[in-house]
């Protein structure tokens, strides 16, 4: 059976107006075309919808029934379908999934969820821990937003650049390290710890010392920077790791910060989002309200980031171009 979906909003006029031509001037229509509207319906439906009484028409046992739902139908109808809708975040109801590193959402998961709560009551957070997969969960609408070292190169992933990050050394207080100048001799020489999900034991850290001619030892690998950092507290163990993201967790540890004796490129933050949501004004809010958490964390993004800033992606583990298909 095919129906005319224009014939609901017909309907809801003929219902609401009682009469032929009171509906034809409501939907700017001639009363021959919405006379003809009025017989489609009644062919659909069996039922003569309004019958006349004297000078006037009344709806039927059947159209007084269904003049609620036809009206609830139609108006949820044009609100599908309106270009422009307005965003009531204190009735927002829906869940939004934002997959970042460990080390960002140990620095800002906790303001963001409270900022959200405070903005959107009914909203709630999925804060899962990063997987070593693709960007399949961003592309199926699995994940809304995603943090990334590098920006994609897929077409129909969106990205913006929120910050850049410096690398700092992590030591445990009263390391042999921090009791004089760290020389790159003395860097080289200790116990390193590497992060990385899939267990690397060398990272683009190891490249730039290769081009002063030493070599490091990595002892361990760990998973996450909350892991490698509690092992620092409690070893030798040496973690080069990004500056912002980490603060909060290496001075509630008490870990002692150094500075790196080799220069090393900033990190870049993106984050990442499918266009599909480019219109949504739900995650256009989130977006915005991510953005600004995020930023209070670092430096303001440059224009052009580091051209070697890649080479900082095995230091985060993101999901850089080389371990997603596409990116």
């Amino acid at each position: 059976m095919q129906l005319d979906l224009n014939l609901l909003t017909a309907l809801d006029a003929l219902l609401e107006e009682g009469s032929v031509a009171g509906a034809a001037a409501r939907l700017h229509v001639t009363s021959p075309a919405m006379s003809r509207s009025l017989g489609r319906i009644r062919k659909a439906t069996g039922d003569p919808i309004l019958v006349r009484t004297g000078r006037s028409m009344v709806p039927t046992t059947r159209a007084l029934a269904m003049r609620t739902q036809v009206h609830t139908l139609v108006q949820q109808a044009h609100q599908l379908l309106s270009a422009q809708q307005e965003l009531d975040l204190s009735t927002l109801d829906r869940v939004f999934t934002v997959r970042w590193h460990d080390t960002l959402t140990a620095a800002c998961g906790t303001t963001l969820t409270t900022a959200v709560r405070h903005q959107a009551p009914g909203v709630r957070l999925r804060l899962p821990a990063e997987p070593g997969t693709d960007d399949a969960e961003l592309r199926r609408g699995e994940v809304d937003l995603e943090s990334s070292s590098s920006p994609p190169t897929l077409p129909d992933i969106r990205h913006r650049l929120v910050g850049t990050d410096r690398m700092v050394v992590a030591v445990r207080p009263g390391h042999p390290l921090t009791e004089g100048p760290l020389s790159l001799e003395t860097y080289a020489a200790a116990e390193h710890l590497t992060v990385s999900r899939r267990g690397r034991l060398r990272d683009p850290i190891d490249d730039a010392l290769t081009a002063h001619g030493l070599q490091r030892h990595v002892a361990a690998a760990g998973p996450t920077a909350a892991f490698a950092l509690q092992l620092a507290l409690t070893t030798d163990l040496v973690v080069t790791l990004p500056d912002a993201v980490t603060r909060t967790a290496r001075k509630q540890l008490g870990l002692t910060t150094l500075p790196p004796p080799l220069p090393l490129p900033d990190v870049p933050l993106y984050l990442l989002w499918h266009q599909r949501y480019d219109n949504d004004h739900a995650h256009t809010w989130l977006r915005e309200l991510t953005s600004e958490t995020v930023q209070t964390l670092f430096t303001p993004p440059t224009t052009t980031p580091h051209p070697t800033h890649r080479a900082q992606e095995g230091i985060l583990d993101t999901k850089s171009a080389e371990a997603r298909p596409g990116k």
